[in-house]
């Protein structure tokens, strides 16, 4: 379903452990939602509670939640993470995006 990165899964423990989160009982939640300058937007949020909707697996001992709205948009995708001069922060390697927009924060799948 969707793979994280060696490096975007430690830097997702060290935010986890800073917001009071953990990986043995809280879930990481991938989402998309209308809007971006190229239509699909990203969301990556910590959450507590899985919902009926939500699709749950795991990867690399990560708990993952993807409601079932966003499935389609996010099979197969990666999410990484840099630190390097020319950006930093977490983004998708996403195969259904046909355009991605400059800063890689929204996508059409059209």
């Amino acid at each position: 379903m969707v793979r994280i990165s060696d490096k975007a899964r430690n830097k997702l423990i060290s935010l986890m452990k800073k917001e009071g989160f953990t990986k043995e009982v809280s879930f990481i939640r991938f989402g998309v939602k209308s809007g971006g300058c190229s239509g699909m937007s990203y969301e990556l949020t910590f959450d507590q509670e899985k919902q009926r909707e939500d699709l749950y697996f795991q990867y690399e001992g990560m708990k993952i939640l993807v409601d079932q709205n966003s499935i389609p948009y996010l099979k197969g995708t990666i999410l990484e993470y840099s630190d390097g001069l020319n950006g930093k922060g977490f983004y998708f390697k996403n195969p259904n995006a046909k355009h991605t927009c400059g800063c890689g924060k929204s996508f059409s799948s059209k």
